[in-house]
């Protein structure tokens, strides 16, 4: 492992932690205790929608991590929760009715970065928010993509927390996230309704049990602490499993659990994808993960590989998850893959090409890839070829050859050598053609509502962009539909090169997640050195899902998916995604070659 790869999850860590509250360590939660019972999703089977769901018995154990909380300066502890406050809060809420948050407020925050901030409301504008009623038919039966409210922005296809969350009706909650606001998360929850699973991170031992100690009096919450052990840095994943009387709904945002990630600050726009799923009868459940689809197994794969409790997981069969027949549930789970059964071919950028070619979208044509980030790795060809191979549906052995082959008769060694080094430049080039990756530039930033001093989740390091090694030509200014706002999205879009003839719009395809462009997201695969077989590093937790453009008339009855498909047309923008996939930039992205320069993180 390079150390400019260490350095670069090392830097990405502190400028998250430059947040819009001041950043601390990590918790963890403590082990079950005898008292402690069993939960799972399928806990609500026998209510129905005209009785109350039951109250949510004492949490068993669990063992995630990734989580960095955002703590209130006046509470006690790494988590910022002071019940007895949070109760006198809740309170006053219900007392008061407010129809837009106070104006924003700079405040200086103790970090070490000593970075500017603006200090969210404190009673939000989400208060008010009249969630949909939940009924017989599914909201999302089909799936969405929704991008996140704003404050001060027209509402259109867009969602709030509290309307992903449904409280109402809410009887558990498994949240995942990499930064967290809890106690502004539990104001929006019905603590007496609703168990509660936290998904966090822990870097050791002894966050844990803080955490664990500061929450042991929230009997409906349980904290889960996935692996950090070895070259694990980061637990990035955000992911929520919330079920409900009828159905369960897996959502996957690029926000965190954090009011600006939200829109509740008016500075910030976050995408999310969410499906509800209804539950099974009590005859017609699955008996075994096998028989169900690829997004519910590598759902489940990756649940079992954070530690989510088995009794949560084996629950996930108690609903009908054949709307996602045509989606890919994708994922990086931190740590060293290899082995007998290589499990390397599950998970980063090999299980994204896996599930390319699952999904029947593999294709050896040239692509066009429009990736927004918000946050930039200290990347080169070599690793941008390899995602851009995955695209095409390759499990990662086509880079990792080149990089490992050694022919065994020198003889044949020239030729083979050469062989692969044209095979090398056609690919770099076909990436270097296709991949344009969007990421603000400092005017941008200045430009946005927020400004400067609210961009420290936003990060990329000066000497990354200055290395020899990184591909500058590739980067593409970011600039939002919604002016002033800045953008947290994770987002990918793959179609067809408009020189290619008869492509057809449904060809396409959209990741939505977690992961950043960086190879701490995706992962890289080397040579074990005690087996000679390959090996996938990963040093980041990260989730996310993969949806074919063809899903657009499933998903909403009303796209045309003749829309924008011509080659010419697609050449300026990619045909067939607008009315059916959240397209939060501006397609025009500048390059940086007329001076312009990217957003450098502060510090």
């Amino acid at each position: 492992m390079s150390s400019s790869d260490e350095q670069e999850d090392e830097e990405l860590q502190k400028a998250i932690a430059l947040s819009l509250q001041t950043s601390q360590p990590r918790t963890a939660t403590t082990a079950p205790t005898s008292e402690q019972q069993v939960i799972s999703l399928d806990s609500d089977a026998s209510t129905t929608d005209d009785e109350a769901p039951a109250v949510p018995c004492p949490l068993t154990s669990l063992q995630a991590q990734t989580l960095e909380p955002a703590p209130v300066a006046r509470a006690p502890g790494i988590l910022g929760l002071d019940r007895k406050l949070m109760e006198q809060e809740r309170l006053a809420r219900k007392r008061k009715v407010s129809v837009s948050p106070p104006p924003l407020r700079k405040s200086f925050k103790t970090s070490k970065s000593r970075s500017k901030t603006v200090r969210r409301p404190s009673a939000g504008p989400g208060a008010q928010v009249s969630c949909p009623a939940q009924t017989g038919n599914l909201l999302y039966a089909n799936g969405a993509i929704k991008k996140t409210w704003a404050f001060g922005y027209p509402r259109e296809n867009d969602i709030k927390l509290e309307e992903v969350l449904q409280k109402k009706d809410l009887t558990l909650a498994v949240l995942s996230s990499f930064q967290w606001d809890v106690e502004w998360l539990l104001g929006k929850i019905s603590m007496d309704t609703t168990q509660l699973v936290f998904v966090m991170q822990a870097d050791t031992d002894e966050m844990k049990v803080q955490y664990r100690r500061e929450t042991a009096a929230m009997s409906n919450l349980r904290l889960c602490f996935p692996s950090m052990e070895g070259q694990i840095n980061c637990m990035h994943s955000k992911l929520m499993l919330l079920s409900y009387p009828q159905h369960l709904r897996v959502v996957v945002p690029t926000a965190n659990l954090v009011p600006y990630d939200w829109g509740e600050t008016g500075i910030m726009e976050n995408t999310v994808f969410l499906i509800d799923l209804p539950r099974l009868s009590a005859d017609r459940r699955v008996a075994i993960a096998d028989d169900m689809t690829d997004f519910a197994k590598d759902l489940i794969y990756f649940l079992q590989a954070m530690g989510l409790e088995q009794t949560i997981i084996d629950s996930i069969r108690s609903f009908d998850f054949s709307a996602t027949q045509d989606l890919a549930f994708v994922h990086t789970v931190g740590g060293a893959h290899a082995g007998a059964h290589e499990p390397w071919r599950r998970t980063g950028y090999c299980g994204l090409g896996r599930a390319i070619s699952q999904l029947r979208l593999a294709s050896d044509k040239p692509l066009n890839i429009d990736y927004i980030t918000s946050s930039v790795g200290s990347l080169n060809l070599d690793f941008l070829t390899a995602l851009y191979l995955a695209a095409q549906g390759d499990d990662g052995l086509t880079e990792y050859t080149w990089r490992t082959q050694v022919s065994r008769k020198k003889a044949k060694a020239a030729e083979n050598d050469e062989l692969l080094a044209v095979q090398k430049e056609h690919a770099q080039k076909k990436t270097s053609d296709g991949l344009r990756i969007y990421y603000p530039s400092l005017e941008t930033v200045k430009a946005s509502r927020g400004g400067p001093e609210n961009g420290g989740t936003i990060c990329f390091q000066s000497k990354w962009w200055n290395a020899p090694t990184f591909p500058r030509e590739l980067l593409r200014d970011c600039t939002s539909r919604r002016e002033g706002l800045l953008m947290h999205n994770k987002i990918i879009y793959v179609y067809p090169s408009p020189h290619e003839s008869a492509h057809s719009p449904l060809t396409c395809w959209a990741y939505i997640g977690s992961a950043n462009c960086s190879e701490s997201a995706w992962g890289k695969l080397f040579k074990d050195r005690s087996t000679k077989q390959p090996r996938l590093n990963c040093r980041n937790w990260e989730c996310g899902v993969v949806i074919p453009l063809r899903r657009a008339t499933t998903m909403n009855p009303g796209y045309d998916p003749g829309y924008k498909a011509t080659p010419g047309t697609m050449a300026q923008h990619p045909g067939g995604y607008e009315g059916f996939i959240h397209i939060p930039m501006e397609w025009s992205g500048k390059d940086y070659g007329d001076g312009r320069i990217p957003w450098f993180k502060p510090g």
